[in-house]
């Protein structure tokens, strides 16, 4: 299917004003902010102490034995009381914690886990209880206001042995949420011709979905697929005529925005999806989060991985965009231990965790104070330990992961471009979704008609190229707009790909630098090279929003269109629901499995995945075997299915 657009510029705001993760990158530019005074000390917050975990290195043995096919704890997963008294925090070592805050003026409430305490005061206890501080700050790049300590946190010598992060004591933090639209979309209604589509999509006179490999919910259009359309790609119809729907799983979606329940049931009626009624329960964790521009976000999660498991019911955690309500969200939904999988699409450039982040032109060369990714990490840990399958997207800016927050130039007020990957992504205990595109013709501007012809890891300098070769350069600028992927900085190679062909180090000569336009160049963050670092991303579908689906958002004004490596991580999620109904167990951590399968196996016809070998993210390019960009590659849902029955595959170091 041919696409014609007909614009003569993109808006380079696109990859510069979008709201988003937002925390450190100010945090740590202080020529950005202007510190207004001491915060009111009457007002009330709440912060997250996540205390140590014991015996860490015997729970990540055990965490790979659970997924390892002949290990005497395969699929021996934990409940979250077992976790608790296993790894968790003592009953001694809780009550001394609590015994603090208490004497603080605190009050405090611990997760069945053992391991998160939840402390409420005011911004004047809280600051005094942690020696730091507490001050209202106004940004001066966006006016946003925010509360976050003056000083760098100094942990009570009374529990600092018992306390690995503290999250919450900031407000300014807000993560991205990683959807786009495609070109022609951003500002514009949407056509009578979307609106029938997705209301027709079910016919079965429809000539399209009669060629789309019949799945009767399939469009065949690029731009308007549905997951039946993603059910086509990745060889899931199977699986449903066997019978699995989802039955009998439980999927979660950890989401920062509220949003409207009944556009997901519109969006499976609308394609002819029968579901299982009744299906969705929402937790508001912290309060909840409100209905607003990240709606849209969580009514696409919940359509995706609902619809990808039309039989699975549905767990929505919402929490607050701000302070801990991130790590609040996942550590209710792991403590809970109710869903089988879990799934976000929200994140922000591991970097911006960093402490060195607040000293100019610090090298990275102590990042003990990571700011939520060790409060993540255990939480992640907990997850694997008691089965839960947990994917994140990996971001939408291809190999550059801060242009999307902060922009990318040379002129005064810009930021350079270093590279980077998205968090949570990165952690090692999660999988990472990444994005491809998928084979199309398109034409733009009026321009010549030009082709895909193969699955590619998407990047969009295929748009650019498209437009300075036959328009000339400077008419649309799309850096850099693509599926996340990259090395990280903080986490280690993990065991799992420490075998895989094609991990990469990080580059050299990577920094965050702000050209102030009253100082000059100014360089925030240097990054190490050649860190052997976790790569990211694991599994790849398509995400390009040139070739994106369609969402129903009554937020955003009904039916819309979209892309991003928002949709696989929901669509992975839904997938891991398939799979634990036809396994008749949960799935655990992907990583170790899929790593195997692919390490033993390779590419083929029986093979669990699809080898991607062309397009890149702007940096790293598709080839043979596991590359930065789509990962190991994509799925054929069938076959994995398959493997994991047989359980032809183990990881042992």
């Amino acid at each position: 299917m041919i696409r014609h657009f007909n614009r003569t510029a993109l808006a380079t705001s696109l990859a510069v004003t979008l709201a988003g993760f937002s925390g450190a990158s100010m945090a740590a530019n202080s020529h950005m902010e202007a510190d207004v005074g001491m915060a009111s000390g009457n007002q009330t917050s709440t912060v997250t102490v996540v205390l140590k975990l014991h015996n860490q290195a015997a729970l990540e043995q055990y965490i790979q034995d659970t997924v390892t096919p002949g290990s005497r704890h395969f699929q021996q997963f934990l409940s979250t009381s077992e976790f608790a008294s296993q790894y968790g925090a003592s009953a001694a070592e809780i009550a001394r914690v609590q015994a603090y805050l208490k004497q603080k003026g605190l009050s405090s409430q611990v997760l069945d886990n053992h391991m998160t305490i939840r402390a409420t005061g005011t911004l004047a206890q809280l600051g005094a209880a942690f020696n730091a501080p507490i001050h209202n700050y106004v940004s001066l790049s966006n006016g946003q206001h925010f509360h976050r300590p003056s000083t760098t946190v100094l942990m009570p010598s009374a529990i600092a042995d018992l306390v690995v992060a503290t999250s919450g004591l900031s407000n300014e933090k807000k993560y991205l949420s990683h959807r786009i639209k495609a070109l022609n979309l951003p500002g514009t209604p949407t056509t009578a011709a979307q609106k029938t589509k997705l209301a027709t999509a079910a016919i079965a006179n429809s000539a399209t979905a009669t060629a789309a490999a019949g799945n009767p919910t399939a469009t065949g259009e690029p731009g308007s697929y549905t997951v039946g359309d993603v059910a086509n790609f990745y060889n899931i119809n199977p699986l449903y005529k066997r019978g699995v729907t989802g039955k009998g799983s439980t999927l979660a979606i950890v989401t920062l925005s509220n949003f409207y329940p009944a556009d997901a049931q519109t969006y499976w009626t609308d394609i002819g999806l029968a579901t299982k009624p009744n299906r969705i329960t929402q937790v508001h964790v912290d309060g909840g989060s409100a209905i607003d521009s990240g709606s849209g976000e969580t009514a696409l999660d919940v359509e995706q991985s609902g619809g990808i498991a039309p039989d699975a019911s549905i767990i929505v955690y919402d929490a607050p965009n701000a302070g801990n309500g991130f790590v609040d969200a996942f550590a209710q939904a792991v403590s809970d231990n109710k869903a089988d999988s879990i799934s976000t699409s929200w994140g922000g450039p591991e970097i911006f965790n960093f402490a060195a982040l607040n000293v100019d032109g610090a090298s990275i060369t102590d990042t003990s104070d990571a700011g939520d990714l060790q409060a993540f990490h255990q939480i992640f840990l907990e997850a694997a330990a008691q089965g839960q399958s947990v994917f994140a997207a990996s971001g939408d800016s291809g190999a550059y992961d801060t242009v999307r927050g902060l922009g990318v130039g040379t002129a005064p007020g810009t930021y350079t471009a270093p590279l980077t990957v998205d968090s949570p992504a990165s952690d090692p205990y999660i999988t990472a979704a990444g994005g491809t595109t998928r084979p199309y013709t398109y034409s733009f501007n009026g321009g010549p008609n030009a082709s895909l012809t193969q699955e590619s890891v998407w990047g969009w300098d295929y748009i650019q190229n498209y437009f300075d070769t036959n328009f000339g350069p400077g008419l649309v600028d799309v850096f850099s707009v693509g599926g996340g992927g990259g090395v990280s900085v903080y986490w280690h190679t993990p065991f799992y790909q420490l075998f895989t062909n094609g991990i990469r180090t990080s580059e050299s000569g990577q920094s965050l630098s702000y050209n102030d336009p009253t100082a000059g160049p100014t360089t925030l963050l240097k990054l190490p090279a050649h860190f052997r670092g976790r790569n990211v991303p694991d599994i790849a579908l398509n995400a390009d929003p040139e070739t994106g689906y369609l969402v129903v958002s009554t937020y955003d004004g009904g039916l819309i269109a979209e892309g991003g490596t928002s949709f696989v991580a929901p669509q992975l999620n839904g997938i891991s629901a398939l799979l634990t109904q036809s396994n008749h167990h949960r799935i655990g951590l992907w990583n170790p499995q899929v790593y195997a399968m692919q390490n033993i196996f390779g590419y083929g016809k029986y093979s669990p995945f699809n080898d991607i070998r062309q397009g890149d993210n702007w940096f790293y390019q598709g080839k043979h075997g596991y590359e930065p960009g789509a990962g190991i590659g994509t799925l054929d849902v069938t076959n994995l299915d398959l493997y994991l029955k047989s359980g032809l595959f183990s990881f042992r170091l």
